[in-house]
C-alpha cells in the first residue's frame, strides 16, 4: 500500500473528479488524502482567455507536485498545456467521459429551436466560433463561472441558453438539466475534453506504479492524437481549435479517426478536416492533420475578441467549468 496526497482544485467539479480518482486508488489498496489547492483561475473573475489560458488551472497544482507538498494531481486534461512539464509525468489517463458539449436552454429548447436573436453564453472561443459558423442568427456572449452560475444565467432570464461540457454535468449528476447534447458535426469538443490526467513526479517510481493502473489505452490514444494536433497548430495558428479522435475498426485492425476544426470567432472561417491513421501512432496522426489545417489556411487565422458584456445580475463565482 502507498500513502498518497492527492492535490485538487477546490471547486465542486474538480473535487468530484479527484474523489473519483481517489476512490479508484483506494480500491487498489492505497491510502489517499485529498489536499485542496487554490489556483489563479479560481480566484480571478476575468475571462479565461485574458488571464493566460488553460494553464492557469494547472500551474499551482504542478508547483505543489514539484515542491513535494502532494504526490498526485488530477487535472481536466484540456486544462493542461501541451508542452510537457519537466520533472512531471501524466501517469494515467482514465477512461473518458462523453466528450460532447451540451446546451442548457430556456423552455427545453434545442439549438435549432432557439429563435433568431436568442442570446447564448459561453466562455469558450472554440464554441463561439463553431456556433457562429452554424448561421443560426443567435447572439453569443462571453461568460465565466461555475455550473450554478452559468445555468443561473438561463433560469434568471439573463440568457436564453448556455453551452457546457457534458462531462462536467455528468460528473456532478446534473445531466437532466441539459436540453440537447450537441452533435460534434456541429460543434467539435476541445482537445482532451471529458478526459482526466493523473500526474505525478517522474522520479517517484512508486507513485507512478500506483497510479498507472488507472490508465485506459483507448482514451490515452485518442487524447494523444488530439493534443498532438493542438500542439502542431499552436506553432502557427492562434485560432480556436476543436478536435475529436475515436477508435475505429479498420481493414487491418484498430485505427484512429481524427476530426478537427479551426476558425474565426465570427464564424466567417470554418475549417474542418479529418484523417485516419494507425492506432499505435496517435501523435503522428495529430501532427499530420495539424499540417493539413495549416496548409489549408489555419496559419493565417488569428484570435478575435468576443463582443458583449457578461451579464451582471447573477452572482459571480469564479470557477471554470470543463
Amino acid at each position: 500500500m502507498t500513502a498518497l496526497r492527492l492535490g485538487t482544485r477546490r471547486s465542486a467539479l474538480a473535487t468530484t473528479q479527484s474523489t473519483w480518482v481517489a476512490d479508484r486508488l483506494r480500491e487498489a489498496g492505497h491510502d489517499v488524502e485529498l489536499v485542496e489547492i487554490t489556483t489563479e483561475g479560481d480566484v480571478s473573475g476575468e475571462l479565461l482567455t485574458t488571464i493566460g489560458g488553460t494553464g492557469v488551472f494547472a500551474a499551482a497544482i504542478r508547483r505543489a507536485l514539484l515542491d513535494g507538498r502532494i504526490d498526485v494531481a488530477v487535472h481536466s486534461l484540456k486544462d493542461l498545456p501541451t508542452t510537457p512539464e519537466p520533472g512531471l509525468v501524466v501517469a494515467a489517463v482514465p477512461v473518458r467521459e462523453d466528450s460532447r458539449d451540451v446546451l442548457v436552454a430556456r423552455d427545453g429548447l434545442t439549438l435549432g429551436e432557439l429563435p433568431a436573436g436568442s442570446v447564448v453564453g459561453t466562455g469558450s472561443p472554440r464554441r463561439t466560433a463553431q456556433l457562429a459558423a452554424l448561421g443560426l442568427g443567435i447572439e453569443i456572449r462571453p461568460i465565466r463561472g461555475n455550473v450554478d452560475t452559468r445555468i443561473g444565467f438561463v433560469s434568471s432570464g439573463a440568457l436564453d441558453a448556455v453551452v457546457l461540457a457534458r462531462a462536467g454535468l455528468s460528473r456532478l449528476g446534473r445531466l437532466d438539466e441539459a436540453t440537447e447534447v450537441i452533435d460534434p458535426i456541429q460543434v467539435l469538443p476541445a482537445p482532451g475534453q471529458g478526459a482526466l490526467a493523473v500526474e505525478c513526479r517522474s522520479d517517484r517510481a512508486d507513485v507512478v506504479a500506483a497510479v498507472s493502473v488507472l490508465d485506459d489505452p483507448d482514451t490515452r490514444a485518442c487524447v494523444d492524437a488530439e493534443r498532438s494536433l493542438l500542439a502542431g497548430l499552436e506553432a502557427g495558428c492562434t485560432a480556436p481549435v476543436g478536435a475529436l479522435a475515436e477508435v475505429v475498426e479498420g481493414d487491418e485492425g484498430l485505427e484512429l479517426s481524427l476530426r478537427a476544426f479551426a476558425g474565426t470567432e465570427d464564424g466567417a472561417v470554418d475549417l474542418r478536416r479529418s484523417l485516419v491513421g494507425p492506432y499505435t501512432e496517435p501523435e503522428v496522426l495529430g501532427s499530420r492533420l495539424a499540417r493539413i489545417l495549416l496548409e489549408d489556411g489555419a496559419a493565417d487565422l488569428q484570435v478575435t475578441t468576443s463582443a458583449g458584456p457578461v451579464p451582471d445580475h447573477v452572482p459571480h463565482q469564479p470557477e471554470q467549468l470543463s
